[in-house]
């Protein structure tokens, strides 16, 4: 198709909240259904691996690079929404703060939490984000996915078999292409005014403007990450270019040109530390590709 860009060689850097990693083999960022597919069928015919890349908000990708496509779907985009019926209709490119927003300014209550996750609704889903005991599940009814063999397939959100920061998806090799989520009406100056308090907690408690994959460590309920390693006094403890966060804990910084070398050990120092101290083992949430 004339219409999708074929890129090769390109630092995947930009594509990454952390901005740290090495070159694509080949990178495309499909707009619509149609370039998806022939994308897919184009990886098939070339008997070479497919990447998915969402924001790039919860991905450590090696220096060395990743071979294959890199499918970035940050611009497959669109949402639709039903006020009557709460319901939203949403493609997987887009951004969970976006799409909070929308649900705020049209009176629905339900995604509040999620205004200050800097993912795609897509990588959302795969990961069952979540914050404030709250997650993308909860609100879940069905998702479209795309499988490598050119199907599409519409799962129901009691099919998924949701866990804590877990879906099935994770284990399967298809695309996540839209999903259809259930909201309650509400009082939408209310519902605005909830989000942007929870947008302004997150801007005081967490490192929201540096260079960052979000939370690295899934939670050892019910205790939590940050604070275990902040009782070992790891707070701007730093490994090469990549330092944990001196507001949060649980978040690691591309402090200074940081490797993707620099980020494995400081979380594998970080794991040591916990496991020695209170014998249990950290879990990451932060997906790893290419090592």
């Amino acid at each position: 198709m004339n219409s999708i860009r074929l890129e090769e060689n390109i630092s995947l850097s930009n594509f990454t909240t952390w901005r740290i990693g090495g070159p694509a083999e080949w990178i495309a960022q499909p707009k619509n259904i149609e370039e998806i597919k022939y994308l897919i069928h184009w990886t098939t015919k070339k008997k070479i691996p497919c990447n998915i890349i969402g924001a790039g908000s919860n991905l450590l990708i090696n220096d060395k690079g990743i071979k294959g496509l890199s499918l970035c779907m940050r611009n497959f985009k669109g949402i639709q929404i039903d006020k009557s019926l709460g319901i939203i209709d949403v493609l997987s490119g887009e951004m969970l703060p976006t799409l909070a927003r929308k649900a705020a300014a049209s009176g629905l209550h339900g995604l509040e939490w999620a205004v200050g996750i800097p993912g795609t609704i897509g990588g959302a889903v795969v990961m069952n984000a979540g914050a404030q005991e709250h997650c993308i599940s909860d609100y879940l009814q069905s998702i479209t996915t795309l499988s490598f063999a050119g199907d599409y397939t519409i799962i129901n959100r009691k099919d998924l078999n949701f866990g804590y920061r877990y879906s099935p998806l994770q284990d399967d090799p298809c695309i996540v292409l839209s999903a259809r989520l259930k909201l309650e009406s509400g009082h939408a100056e209310k519902i605005r005014q909830l989000t942007n308090d929870n947008l302004n907690h997150r801007l005081r408690t967490q490192p929201y403007q540096a260079q960052t994959c979000g939370s690295v460590f899934r939670n050892p309920e019910p205790l939590k990450a940050a604070k275990l390693i902040e009782e070992l006094g790891l707070k701007g403890f730093r490994c090469g270019g990549a330092e944990i966060s001196k507001i949060h804990s649980n978040f690691i910084i591309n402090a200074n040109q940081a490797s993707s070398y620099d980020v494995r050990e400081l979380i594998k120092y970080i794991q040591e530390r916990v496991f020695n101290s209170y014998g249990i083992l950290l879990e990451t949430e932060v997906k790893q590709c290419g090592f």
